[in-house]
């Protein structure tokens, strides 16, 4: 069986360690904490990320990347994407011949506006590269739940290989080779969910979280494809499947995080009180910028904005929301 390292001690990145572990893979996770690495392998428990979920007695930890990485045939990028420039250029210098790089992480460079796998390419130039989205609550992975997600390459035969090392019968992968797609619609829909956390948050019930997930899918489809990404791909795992995953979840951080913001908590007070990455925080404002970039008009997203970063009450967002022209629906 292929030797994995999965790099990134978060909740994905354990409950990936978990999936493989059950496939018969060795396993090594990497934590950017050495002092963490120490109670992982005591505790055997991921007490920040994963708590109460055993980890077993065959996955190794590491603090050090290169022996992560060495003699590996396939490294998992599970890193916050706001942390995945910085541990890309920790692992210059090591060895990635014959090495798939798998990134899982969801989300938009701030700024540069650049995918995770744009980043990756750029900082480690990896021989062959492919990109895991769709619908995947960490806990429920762990748990061994049903599940599928979308493994997309540029290259068909490397999206093949990870789905037929990666796939389980309870994680089961399909392929693609839309990358933009699948980056995108994983990476958009934190912020519908956000949005779908405030609708919570303020009361509404089932006919305006339906409403507002059909739009916002309008919305992240609309991005994607001025983006160069397929339409169709946003009908699918990593478009619709993991948009209601997020917001209909009560372990999504991203659909929590609106609830709290509408019922009136600073969101400044919010992020701190958590020890995990609220990765749509961050992606709002990247959307907004590529909003802007490729000219596609996101109502939904930028209403997500005024109310986190410029302190707007969230039901003037739903009065403009609502009052806006009538119009035909496509």
């Amino acid at each position: 069986m292929p030797k994995i390292a999965v790099i990134g001690d978060g909740g994905w990145g354990t409950a990936l360690a978990i999936l493989l572990d059950g496939k018969g893979h060795q396993v090594t996770l990497w934590s950017v904490s050495s002092e963490y690495v120490q109670i992982l392998s005591k505790k055997r428990e991921n007490v920040k990320f994963l708590p109460g979920v055993l980890l077993s007695k065959t996955i190794r930890f590491t603090g050090n990347l290169k022996e992560a990485m060495e003699g590996k045939e396939f490294v998992i990028l599970a890193v916050p994407s706001k942390f995945m420039r910085s541990v890309l250029e920790k692992m210059k210098g090591i060895s990635l011949k014959e090495i798939t790089v798998v990134s899982v992480a969801k989300g938009i460079e701030q700024k540069t506006l650049l995918r995770m796998s744009e980043i990756i390419e750029q900082v480690i130039h990896p021989e062959k590269l492919a990109v895991l989205s769709g619908p995947t609550i960490a806990y429920e992975v762990a748990a061994g739940l049903p599940a599928a997600a979308v493994i997309a390459s540029s290259v068909r035969e490397i999206a093949e290989d990870v789905q037929k090392n990666i796939g389980t019968q309870r994680f089961r992968l399909y392929t693609s080779t839309d990358v933009t797609g699948v980056e995108l619609g994983g990476a958009l829909k934190n912020v519908i969910a956000i949005a779908a956390g405030i609708s919570d948050g303020l009361g509404f019930g089932s006919n305006a979280k339906a409403a507002l997930l059909a739009r916002g899918l309008g919305e992240i489809t609309k991005l994607g494809v001025l983006a160069g990404a397929k339409r169709k791909t946003f009908s699918g795992l990593s478009g619709l499947g993991d948009l209601v995953t997020t917001c209909l979840s009560e372990r999504s951080r991203n659909r929590s995080f609106g609830e709290a913001i509408a019922k009136g908590r600073p969101a400044q007070e919010v992020l701190k009180a958590t020890e995990m990455v609220v990765e749509g925080v961050e992606t709002v404002q990247s959307a907004r910028q590529l909003a802007q970039k490729v000219g596609g008009d996101v109502p939904l997203m930028e209403e997500v904005y005024q109310i986190i970063f410029e302190g707007k009450d969230p039901r003037k967002s739903v009065d403009l929301l609502m009052s806006r022209p009538m119009r035909t629906e496509f």
